[in-house]
């Protein structure tokens, strides 16, 4: 079998780029696709691996595992200058996501004609932001189980899917 090489970019907003590759065996084959796990801060100490595990069960759940997905993890300068630069907000806040599909409708999964669309796009995580909203309101137990966001994030996709999920953190407490 030939492989293809398909380099992928994950270009952030402020200069850094990231390369990482993938190898398909054939043109219409399609892999579990990437899930790029980037901690760009050092305010708040990360554990990447949990939440990487929690990340691909969700992608698994949702049924999205074959697009590829970056996560970003910054801390407030950071994604203060990312909102300015593109909510014209001048403040940091908890999450910026940048979809790779455009018009897409809430809970639909893109169908991609080509294999370097299968992408989801950017998400940044404002870890600093997440942990000062947790201690302020006592919740800081562990930064990544954040229950209660767990719980209505998942909250609002079953509205929207009709499916019935549970945080993956629901025995921790």
């Amino acid at each position: 079998m030939v492989s293809f090489y398909i380099p992928s970019f994950l270009y952030l907003p402020y200069g850094k780029i990231f390369l990482y590759k993938r190898f398909f065996k054939c043109p219409g084959c399609l892999p579990e696709m990437s899930l790029v796990l980037r901690n760009l801060q050092r305010a708040i100490p990360l554990r990447r691996v949990p939440l990487r595990q929690r990340m691909e069960a969700v992608r698994s759940i949702l049924g999205v595992q074959k697009f590829d997905l970056g996560i970003i993890c910054v801390d407030n300068k950071s994604i203060q200058h990312i909102n300015r630069i593109y909510r014209e907000k001048n403040i940091p806040t908890d999450v910026l996501s940048f979809p790779f599909h455009e018009n897409l409708k809430a809970g639909e999964i893109p169908q991609p004609d080509f294999p370097d669309d299968y992408n989801l796009g950017d998400i940044f995580l404002g870890v600093e932001y997440i942990f000062q909203q947790c201690k302020e309101n006592e919740d800081y137990y562990d930064i990544l189980t954040m229950y209660q966001k767990e719980k209505q994030v998942l909250e609002e996709l079953g509205r929207r899917t009709g499916a019935k999920l549970h945080p993956l953190s629901r025995d921790l407490f």
